[in-house]
């Protein structure tokens, strides 16, 4: 039997991602076995059905989890002039705040179980997401909505939509921009059909508050199945300790997380508050209800489009741009007055904030070569970022309770997500290819 060559070490052996210290099932350095195993993990089928079932059902499972939770301002809105009209803006948007800080908080996680033990975590989280839909249905008090809507729901979502996501990757690898940029995309889709059937639902009909969010469930009952079905990992399960907190001596990691915390943000703030500024500014409450629809659809493109172009030339590239763009457009928003300049602000917005989160979660995956960790790096990654959730909306609230008006808040959430950007162009800085390289 011939002995491993230790002459020279295994290359790649001491990033974070290939420390074996910690491993159950304990594998010679450069043994057959290893090799074999490795060789296997980096053949990405990059294609083919079952690849892109898997990105399907991901697309299928964001439509109903990200994208019914990125119409809360469709929600801020109602319950403003309906629900709750004694609370102010700021407590109403505590409720999107907590629930958008747990969706990506609970990927902290969600990631790591998924690379311990595949995506079978998917089920439960579903049945888990349902209920909390139909406890908000029957909410009648503001602390009721906060455990339901921003408590239950925030939970469950994360813990359905971090094993999706984290899936995709396990398939691609050249195409992983265009595939992730796919499975997000369908956040935005929800995000356009919901505001659409609830605003329908509450505005049009007799149904009522209850039975127009039960009548959402209801819709993403089929969906949610199927994503069940489709999503597989492809990778056994990774053995090593749980969070890999060697992850974080890496400056470009980190300065990522850094960059999407700032974008996210500036980000969140037109998401809560455009319907309410449109409302503010003369626009019919039912038109100002499609002001996230409007986001959303051009969010489609902005997320699939810059997944495509982050492919070809540089995933970090496309998140700088997205950013600056994001940031000029947040800086432009209180110069809209009419209806038809709003609708445009909406639609730029929409598509170049689309591709902070898918091309953030892109380019987070940059920072391992070892497809198994790829779940963790993006839910602590993204958990960390999601502490933008409790200062953007609540902030913005308070700002405009104070002032009166939206010229402070399109400032404050304009310059977080400009030092974002910045950021994320240190964060190309310190990756190996550098500043200039296509990264």
């Amino acid at each position: 039997m011939s002995t491993p060559d230790n002459s020279k070490p295994l290359s790649g052996a001491t990033t974070p991602d290939n420390d074996t210290s910690n491993t159950l099932n304990d594998t010679r350095p450069g043994s057959e076995d290893q090799k074999l195993e490795k060789t296997e993990e980096n053949d990405f089928p990059d294609g083919g059905l079952r690849a892109w079932l898997v990105a399907i059902g991901a697309s299928g499972a964001f439509f109903c989890t990200l994208g019914y939770t990125n119409v809360f301002g469709i929600f801020q809105a109602y319950y403003m002039f309906n629900q709750m009209p004694e609370r102010s803006a700021d407590d109403i948007a505590w409720i999107g705040s907590i629930q958008g800080f747990l969706i990506f908080a609970t990927g902290a996680v969600g990631g790591p179980l998924f690379d311990r033990f595949g995506a079978w975590l998917i089920r439960p989280a579903a049945v888990l997401y349902i209920f909390a839909i139909m406890m908000t249905s029957i909410c009648k008090e503001y602390w009721q909505f906060m455990l339901a809507q921003g408590v239950l729901t925030g939970l469950a979502n994360g813990l359905l939509m971090f094993p999706a996501l984290a899936a995709v990757p396990q398939w691609f690898n050249a195409n992983r921009g265009a595939a992730m940029g796919l499975s997000i995309a369908g956040s935005s889709l929800g995000a356009v059909v919901f505001p659409i059937v609830l605003s329908k639902l509450l505005t049009t009909t007799d149904l009522g508050f209850g039975w127009s969010v039960r009548i959402t469930a209801f819709v993403m009952l089929p969906i949610l199945a199927f994503s069940a079905i489709c999503i597989r990992a492809r990778l056994p399960p990774r053995r090593t300790q749980f969070f890999l907190w060697s992850s974080f001596k890496q400056p470009m990691y980190v300065l990522l997380i850094i960059a999407l915390f700032f974008g996210m943000v500036g980000m969140y703030v037109p998401l809560f508050l455009l319907p309410t500024y449109a409302i503010k500014k003369g626009m019919s409450e039912s038109l100002a209800s499609y002001m996230v629809a409007i986001i959303n659809a051009a969010s489609i493109f902005g997320r699939v489009i810059p997944g495509v172009l982050g492919d070809k030339f540089g995933r970090i590239n496309t998140l700088i741009g997205a950013t600056l763009a994001t940031g000029i457009i947040v800086f432009c928003w209180p110069k809209a007055e009419t209806n038809a300049s709003i609708i445009v602000i909406a639609a730029v917005f929409g598509f170049c904030s689309g591709a902070i989160i898918s091309g953030g979660s892109v380019a987070v995956t940059l920072c391992t070569d070892d497809p198994k960790n790829i779940g963790t790096y993006m839910g602590v990654g993204m958990a960390l970022a999601s502490f933008s959730a409790l200062i953007g909306p609540p902030v913005s609230g308070a700002m405009i309770d104070k002032y009166g008006r939206f010229e402070e808040v399109s400032y404050f959430a304009g310059a977080m997500t400009m030092f974002g950007a910045l950021v994320a162009v240190a964060a190309k800085w310190a990756s190996p290819k550098g500043l200039f390289g296509r990264t």
